[in-house]
């Protein structure tokens, strides 16, 4: 598909957000009920569009229709109360909302749609930023299963309601399998390192608080039974120990030495609250840090390749050692096709 088609069908899909916003504005600002010729009329389309946008609202959108005599209307309680917000804090919503974009690799009807709102509220220059951010944005594969699971999650935790979940625990060690699980949702959570959503909870089965990648999440049922967060835990407090979202492991002190070339640039950066640095006298730095686990540190440290060099802990280091063995040992033979590779592999298993 040419990058042109790309283009168009990422415009048309945000003019329909755009469309449906207004529509549900309309039903907002009539709580009696509204026609749908009068709603073709405001927004300048045909009353057949209409209807095709008023179920898919309702589809779409998660927000409750009803329909009588004639007239289409909106549950009042489907939208938060407004927001009146400054310049400022509008320009600081729509960084955090990139950063949003940037942390997510599935299209979801509800970020749309919020950016929709806030591009209505914006200067025309801002909402053209908008625009282009959203009109990429929909060019992002669509998973209607990863939706439904988002919004039951942000429910449960809304509500502070506990979710049965079925999740694909095997992704890094397949002998593990699928497991469900009760789990009473702390916290949903943007990942940039990994382009994903967590789910920070209680899990009732392990009775231990537990990190959940929401797209290994296959479904969630949302029940009847409440929770109340512990009185002495401050879940925000927690999450500074974390290096991105896993704050439930043993915490480790990473000590790095980053050389002269990158020294600077490592130094303009806060990484984490608990860092610490100290120049040298050869213009290398030395890093310090408290973090929970080394999972996510580590993916950190391999993005500075040779220039950097973990002085500890030792487990860290070794690790580190092997990740570089192999990598400089496939980059020592030349590159090859699949095919070729494929047969290299069958030849050394002989």
């Amino acid at each position: 598909m040419s990058p042109l088609v790309d283009r168009e069908r990422a415009g048309q899909k945000w003019d329909k957000a755009a469309r449906y916003l207004r529509i549900a504005g309309i039903l907002h600002a009539h709580p009696g009920g509204i026609r749908a010729e009068e709603i073709a009329e405001q927004v300048g389309v045909s009353r057949r569009t209409v209807y095709r946008d008023l179920l898919a609202i309702e589809r779409d959108g998660a927000l409750l229709l009803w329909q009588e005599k004639g007239r289409w209307g909106l549950d009042q309680k489907a939208f938060l109360p407004p927001l009146k917000l400054t310049l400022h804090e509008a320009t600081a919503l729509f960084l955090a909302g990139r950063v949003m974009l940037k942390a997510t690799d599935e299209q979801d009807t509800d970020l749309t749609g919020a950016f929709a709102k806030l591009a209505s509220i914006l200067p025309e220059l801002l909402a053209r930023h908008i625009h282009a951010a959203v009109a990429a944005y929909a060019r992002l594969p669509r998973n209607e299963a990863f939706t439904r699971v988002l919004r039951t999650l942000a429910q449960a935790w809304a509500e502070r309601r506990v979710v049965v979940i079925d999740y694909e625990a095997g992704v890094y060690d397949p002998q593990k399998g699928p497991r469900r699980t009760r789990v009473r949702p702390w916290l949903i959570e943007p990942s940039a390192l990994t382009h994903g959503l967590y789910l920070i909870g209680w899990d009732e089965e392990r009775s231990a608080r537990r990190t959940f990648k929401i797209e290994r999440i296959r479904s969630a049922i949302l029940t009847l039974d409440a929770f109340e967060l512990p009185d002495d835990f401050d879940l925000m407090a927690e999450l500074t120990r974390a290096w991105d979202v896993i704050s439930d492991q043993e915490m480790e002190t990473v000590v790095a030495r980053f050389l002269p070339g990158v020294a600077r640039r490592v130094a303009e950066t806060r990484w984490h609250p608990s860092q610490e640095i100290e120049w040298q006298p050869d213009g290398s730095l030395v890093w310090r840090a408290r973090v929970a686990g080394l999972h996510e540190v580590r993916i950190w440290l391999l993005g500075w390749g040779a220039d950097v060099e973990v002085l500890g802990p030792d487990r860290l280091r070794d690790g580190m050692a092997e990740e570089l063995r192999r990598a400089a040992a496939r980059y020592a033979e030349p590159a090859a096709t699949p095919r070729a590779s494929a047969a290299r592999r069958r030849r050394s298993n002989q």
